[in-house]
């Protein structure tokens, strides 16, 4: 994959005070509901090793995208011929009302990571970076410019890092001291010499490791390093075949993605809330019923899932990783019984992890009768003789 830019200007334009236009832009950013606009140079050589290394352990699964471009992921200039700086950019996701804990908590809720609630956040950051990209032109006649979000083989944590928004913590997420890492990531390279930000933050993890330590599935195999099969965001979302059933359990009632290792991180106190009502959730999926959600059809799952990120699984991983989360649930007939009715009609995929629900189910109605059948002898026993 090589993006190009329309039109090429070998011929530097010198009239042009580029300082003055760093700040017009980081102003205009601002204005198109950025929370902060850092400006870098395009030289990441220095990830290049750590990313072979990722490679080479197999860590992104399935994801043969991170693979395929080799280190032009790592070279912008690669991706896109001419560049020379890249914008980035941050966005605010936070919603009000995140009630985390509450949804987490509830066996019986599915809880769907926070920031795919609302609507779909790469077209919502395209449209801005894009129209970031027309305000520059307009200053700039000469001008080659490209907007990606999470939609090209671009280092974008590590550009970001550069360009002053943060620094990458141990989760492998960008953390800033005055957001947490409530934020979504975007980028406009851009071909012209633009005065660079210096990265203003050092590595504030410091000896804290409660990402790594608290990971429901060990994802975070040392510090800065996340292994995507291990998961939950991965298996929930990029996954394409069955949940290994070692992590079934272990997904809780996390039908996608999962938060938990930026909500145990402690710059999180400082998160800031959107502004954004495309962000706010919609109230059709946040904090639902399991047997809801999975007793929707495919025209249902479109209707309520259109613009949102949540779409792209496709209906189907939507009521495999349902199944898991309702084999998670406390014990409850009607979940049995919705299971059974829907193993039937529904695809050899989702077929295994109804069955696995099952008999997860079926042991802990096991369970439950056991522990009656122990109070009743309990209870006999304290009763006076004449009772």
């Amino acid at each position: 994959m090589v993006f190009s830019f329309q039109d090429r200007f070998p011929v530097t334009i010198t009239h042009i005070d580029y300082i003055e236009l760093a700040k017009k832009i980081k102003q205009w950013g601002v204005e198109l509901g950025f929370a902060e606009v850092g400006i870098t140079d395009i030289d990441l050589s220095q990830h290049e090793a750590q990313l072979q290394r990722w490679l080479d352990n197999g860590y992104h699964g399935e994801m043969a995208y991170m693979a395929a471009h080799g280190m032009k992921r790592a070279r912008p200039a690669e991706l896109v011929p001419d560049t020379q700086r890249v914008i980035s950019v941050k966005m605010n996701y936070l919603p009000p009302d995140a009630s985390f804990a509450k949804a987490l908590s509830n066996k019986q809720t599915a809880y769907i990571s926070r920031y795919a609630l609302g609507r779909d956040y790469h077209k919502v950051m395209r449209n801005r970076l894009k129209k970031l990209g027309q305000k520059i032109e307009r200053e700039v006649e000469q001008l080659g410019y490209r907007p990606f979000v999470d939609s090209a083989p671009v280092l974008e944590r590590q550009l970001a890092e550069k360009a002053g928004l943060g620094w990458r913590g141990k989760n492998s997420l960008l953390i800033n001291k005055k957001a947490g890492s409530w934020f979504f990531l975007g980028e406009l390279f851009v071909s012209i010499p633009l005065p660079i930000d210096n990265p203003n933050e050092s590595e504030g993890c410091g000896k804290c490791n409660a990402c790594i330590t608290l990971c429901p599935t060990g994802a975070i195999v040392e510090p800065y390093v996340v292994d995507a099969r291990k998961c939950i965001s991965y298996l929930t979302i990029e996954l394409q075949g069955a949940i290994p059933e070692q992590y079934r359990a272990l997904l809780g009632n996390r039908i996608y993605g999962c938060d938990d290792c930026q909500l145990v991180c402690p710059w999180n106190r400082f998160g800031q809330l959107t502004d954004e009502q495309d962000f706010h959730p919609r109230q059709s999926i946040k904090d639902q019923d399991l047997i809801t959600l999975f007793s929707w059809d495919e025209a249902t799952f479109l209707k309520n899932t259109e613009g949102s990120p949540i779409r792209r699984i496709g209906h189907e991983r939507w009521l495999r990783n349902i199944a898991v989360g309702l084999g998670n649930a406390d014990y409850n007939p009607a979940i049995i019984q919705l299971l059974t009715e829907r193993h039937q009609h529904t695809s050899p995929l989702v077929q295994e992890h109804i069955e696995w629900a099952i008999s997860q189910q079926n042991e802990k109605q096991i369970n439950t009768e056991r522990k009656q059948a122990r109070l009743i002898r309990i209870i006999e026993k304290g009763l006076p003789r004449d009772a």
